[in-house]
């Protein structure tokens, strides 16, 4: 149901969590997980630290674009910094969605730094049984 797009994907991702954050430019890549469940997709981006509102998703065709950015945490003029580990800046992800899911019915949800997209598969794309007339005007299923 998904198609990854760039094959050097991973490793362009490793290479920015080791060199500079994301920008708005060029956005570091955020982890991500995609499974199906049932009648649909789920997606799982890891985002810690990020809040709700600065989580930005958008799809456009078949198109799915997830943007969040990790501010800074406020600290006080006495607060000597001696570790910082943890990425700040612009996170981004892309990801082409098959024909066969149901990209307007899309719901997020957003619980400890972990967003979750759960995509529903088309009506259209589900197995169904077909019936088939028989000359007499009787119909039997197959």
């Amino acid at each position: 149901m998904l198609m990854r797009t760039d094959p050097f994907r991973e490793l362009d991702r490793l290479a920015q969590q080791l060199m500079v954050p994301g920008t708005w430019s060029k956005p570091s890549a955020m982890p991500m997980d995609a499974y199906r469940e049932g009648d649909e997709y789920v997606v799982a981006f890891d985002l810690p630290g990020v809040t709700a509102d600065a989580i930005d998703i958008d799809v456009e065709r078949n198109m799915l674009t997830v943007k969040a950015e990790r501010r800074p945490v406020a600290k006080a003029d006495d607060v000597q910094m001696e570790l910082s580990e943890r990425p700040l800046g612009i996170f981004s992800r892309q990801i082409v969605l098959a024909d066969t899911l149901d990209t307007e019915h899309i719901q997020a949800d957003y619980d400890a730094g972990v967003l979750t997209l759960r995509i529903p598969i088309a009506e259209r794309a589900k197995p169904r049984k077909i019936s088939i007339g028989v000359g007499s005007g009787k119909e039997i299923v197959g």
